[in-house]
This record gives C-alpha cells, structure tokens and sequence, in this order.
C-alpha cells in the first residue's frame, strides 16, 4: 500500500494538479453560496471550477506534466462537484431525485471498481464516452440555473439534457466494466 500512495504523492505539485486541488477547494464554496441563495455567484462558482478542469488536463499534456496524482484526482475532482451540484439542485427542486439516485449509484460502482483495479495497481483512466457524459451533465447543470425560464416557456431543457447525460454515463459505466474487467484478466494472467 505505501508503494501505491508514494506513486500517487510523487511530484504532485505542478500547475495541473493545483489547479485539481482548487477544483476540490470549490466545491465547498459552491455549495455555501448555493444554500445561502447566492445562485448566480454559485453558478459563477461551478463555472470556474468546470474550467480548471480543462485547463489542467490542457496543461498536463502540453508541459509534459501528466502524474499519477492526477490521473487519480482529475476525475474524482469532476465528479465530486458535478453529484454535490446535482445534489444541491435535487434539494432545491430542480432536478428530480431519480436521476440523482442513479448517478449516485453510478459514480459509487465506479469508485468501489476504481479501488479494486487500483489494488491491483491498474488505474481506470477517463474514455471519451465518459468525457461526453461529463460535458453533459456540465451542461445540464449550468442550464439548471435557468430551470423556472425554462418551465415557463413549457419545455424543462435542462431537465432533457440531465437525463440525456444520464444515459450517456450509463453507456460510459458498461465501457469502463468491460475494459476493467479486460485489464483484470491480463494482469492475473502475468501473475
């Protein structure tokens, strides 16, 4: 187990892991501007942080500074806030809590598989179906704010896209199983 932390400790510090760390550090402040009725601020908030996450993958890449850290974190980081905002606009009434629960339970299945490949040393990595879904639910949440203008002209897009993006990260869920499962059988058959 210390052989796996020191991986994913080692040479953290770097622009595109800060910039995950910050991502994290907002989500807190999302949802205390959010509770206290500071919608747009919290909007703002969300925003931001959705950009970090382009920006450090960006970053990443370009400066050759891509780490295990952040390999790790980056999703993590990603779907931390996007449940806390779904969260946060199920309490609100927004989004309905079906959806919810079923992302819920997605990103739950992923972490508890991303500990066991990550007991095996095998990391799951974001793939672009993935990625899509995670767009989409960025989408949806930003279109959330605008819930009552969108009820008032009779058709919730918001609501449209959340479920959209549902089923693109039930359609990323089965991709992640079978080449979990793939990299599962190759690294018990090198043992």
């Amino acid at each position: 187990m210390n052989r796996i932390l020191a991986k994913y400790t080692k040479d953290i510090w770097n622009v595109p892991n800060v910039l995950t760390m910050l991502r994290l550090a907002l989500i807190p402040v999302f949802v205390a501007l959010f509770a206290t009725g500071h919608r747009k601020l919290a909007l703002l908030t969300f925003l931001v942080a959705s950009l970090t996450d382009l920006l450090d993958g960006y970053l990443a890449r370009k400066n050759h500074q891509v780490t295990a850290f952040g390999k790790l974190m980056d999703p993590l980081a990603d779907k931390v806030m996007v449940v806390t905002a779904l969260i946060c606009q199920g309490v609100s009434g927004v989004f309905p809590w079906t959806a919810i629960a079923v992302v819920m339970a997605k990103e739950l299945a992923m972490i508890l598989g991303g500990a066991v490949m990550l007991s095996h040393d095998i990391v799951v990595y974001a793939n672009m179906r993935g990625k899509v879904a995670q767009a989409t639910f960025i989408l949806a949440l930003v279109l959330s704010f605008y819930h009552a203008e969108f009820a008032a002209w009779g058709f919730p897009l918001d609501r449209v896209i959340l479920w959209l993006a549902v089923v693109l990260a039930l359609v990323a869920l089965v991709d992640y199983a079978v080449d979990a499962i793939k990299k599962l059988r190759a690294a018990q058959s090198f043992e």
